[in-house]
């Protein structure tokens, strides 16, 4: 039996027909616009009686929440689909706009429900949650009653939703189209070409160091060319941020981000600690790949080359092959899963020019679909990222009959299963490799994710919350936001590379996301927890899916603390677990280092 060949383009014609040009999308974003249109007024009109009566109308109004939510969800899905696929689209660009202001009408009505969640005593309110129709949501419903009593009035708060929309998002808006405009020269076959900013990227896993060199050269003229646009989109982000939580009387930056991904702060400060205190170890590794590839010492675009001299190309069927074949494995429901989401067409992958930089998945609700975009090369890393795709493609899938009010899970818990199922695949081809050359090159490309995850992400880390202590004093500079990027680095990277990248900041998408502050911790966060879970998982053996679906059921209704230790029994404001979870990582870099004496 001949094996499928599966498609590197994805299909979106089955959630809108036409592009950004479909009259089913046009249709759609109208109906939408009248959902929240009347959801508005429903809650506006709503006077809650404080008693159990109120169950009632809550009800129907959680009900046309859920239906309304997941329609402006699933066109913003499609809408960023449309921008990544091309980014010269510019008609997505003006829906984007469209589904902006939509968003900031929704957020004022659900800002105004929560108001009128706070006018509800407090006794009468534990009656409420306790029973049914409401006990399954009493978690998320509380958690949003809570935060609205820490926040402005319910006219100020509307206020500044409405201002969001060409003052805060606009400026991330503008960030996107910059970008969009960015191309990186290249001299490939004595003749030069312009790439964009994603393919430029791909460059720097180029074995040829010469190749890796000259991209990063034109890549850091390129940023520098647009620097001073970027640092004045940043500063108004950092600056729109910091006066809402100054009207507030949030003191801390840290407290939405924290609130959000549903941690408290010792957690992150112990998390911090222990990777702290275990950096030697990855610069020891560090230094040894410097040697093993002739230099004193590693550079920025050296990061993401592979050691070794193999040449070999992963083709994308391959890959997706390989992914299959070992996450059946460990379960059959995400294999089955994985094998349908192929079938479909549910990835974008092709290499061509005028794609986005990056990679995500997206999660279609209505269709109960989702879409993976990313584009592939070639490399192991390209594999290890398709899983990575799949894993929150399955997350989704996983919570496919949870009440769309929990559906809502935070970033630090959304990379949990990305983060599994990558390791799943990255072990999968260590233990697989022919011989020992391919061994290592494997084993490297595993350990430059932990060199990623607890070296770049804590310089993002290290450099946002310095920023916008800065920030508090007035605009920060081009150059002063230089410095501070590069002493992120130094100290992340515990001064084991020649050749930073001062200019990370503006490369970086993440900085500029209006979605969620402090897009950094939380990948940190996910790929230790995970690592944790990964290890329950080899421990129970292949039984243990089950047990793994229900986790990631219930990581939009609870706090991680909560959900570490109802599924794992572990206390993650301790240092034990973060010390396992880096200890897994540390064993990868000693076997590494054993293997190149």
């Amino acid at each position: 039996m001949k094996a499928t060949i599966y498609s590197e383009v994805w299909n979106l014609d089955v959630i809108f027909p036409g592009g950004s040009d479909s009259p089913e999308l046009e249709k759609f974003l109208l109906e939408t616009e009248e959902n929240i249109r009347c959801f508005e007024a429903k809650v506006n009109s709503w006077e809650p009686q404080n008693s159990l009566k109120d169950t009632r109308y809550l009800m129907e109004l959680l009900g046309d929440y859920e239906q309304t939510s997941k329609k402006l969800t699933q066109a913003g899905a499609y809408i960023g689909c449309l921008l990544a696929q091309n980014t010269k689209d510019k008609k997505a660009y003006s829906l984007d706009a469209k589904i902006t202001s939509l968003n900031a009408v929704f957020n004022t009505a659900l800002g105004s429900l929560d108001h009128h969640l706070t006018l509800i005593d407090d006794d009468v309110w534990l009656q409420l949650t306790a029973a049914e129709p409401l006990k399954d949501l009493s978690f998320v419903l509380t958690e949003n009653r809570e935060k609205a009593k820490e926040k402005l009035s319910k006219e100020e708060e509307a206020l500044i939703s409405t201002l969001e929309v060409d003052g805060y998002h606009s400026w991330g808006q503008l960030y996107d189209l910059i970008v969009s405009k960015i191309k990186i020269p290249f001299v490939e076959d004595g003749e030069e070409i312009q790439l964009s900013v994603g393919q430029a990227f791909n460059k720097f896993s180029n074995s040829d160091r010469v190749v890796r060199a000259a991209v990063f050269k034109n890549w850091e003229q390129a940023w520098s060319n647009h620097a001073d646009l970027l640092a004045k989109a940043l500063n108004h982000l950092a600056g729109f941020r910091l006066n809402i939580y100054e009207k507030r009387g949030w003191e801390d930056v840290l407290k939405e981000p924290l609130s959000i991904n549903r941690m408290e702060k010792v957690t992150l400060e112990t998390m911090w600690s222990v990777i702290s205190e275990n950096k030697q170890k990855l610069v020891e590794y560090l230094e040894r790949k410097a040697k093993l590839l002739g230099v004193k010492k590693l550079s920025w675009f050296d990061l993401d080359a592979s050691y070794g001299k193999t040449t070999t190309q992963v083709s994308f069927q391959e890959g997706a092959s390989f992914i299959e074949q070992n996450f059946a494995l460990f379960g059959e429901k995400l294999a089955e899963f994985t094998n349908h989401a192929f079938e479909e067409r549910w990835v974008e992958a092709e290499d061509r020019p005028g794609k986005a930089p990056g990679g995500f998945c997206t999660y279609f609700p209505v269709k109960e679909q989702s879409r993976i975009f990313m584009t592939y090369s070639g490399t192991p890393s390209n594999v290890s990222t398709l899983a990575h795709e799949l894993g929150h493609a399955f997350h989704s899938y996983a919570m496919r009959d949870v009440p769309f009010l929990n559906c809502n899970y935070a970033m630090n818990v959304a990379e949990t299963a990305s983060t599994f199922a990558e390791m799943i695949v990255a072990d999968a081809a260590v233990k697989n490799a022919k011989n020992i050359e391919e061994k290592l090159v494997l084993l490297d490309d595993k350990i430059q994710r932990t060199v990623a995850l607890l070296m770049n992400i804590h310089a993002r880390f290290l450099f946002e919350t310095r920023f916008y202590e800065e920030r508090k004093s007035g605009t920060v500079s081009t150059e002063q936001i230089n410095e501070l990027m590069l002493a992120a680095q130094k100290e992340a990277y515990g001064e084991a590379l020649e050749q930073y990248h001062p200019l990370f900041w503006a490369s970086k998408l993440h900085f500029f996301i209006t979605d969620v502050p402090f897009y950094n911790f939380p990948y940190t966060f996910g790929y230790l927890f995970s690592l944790g879970i990964y290890a329950r998982a080899i421990e129970e053996g292949k039984g243990y899916e089950e047990k793994y679906m229900a986790l990631l059921r219930d990581t939009a209704s609870m706090q991680v603390e909560d959900l570490a230790w109802k599924h794992l029994q572990v206390d993650l404001t301790q240092k034990d677990f973060w010390e396992k979870a880096v200890g897994i990582c540390v064993a990868d870099i000693e076997e590494f280092l054993e293997l190149t004496k």
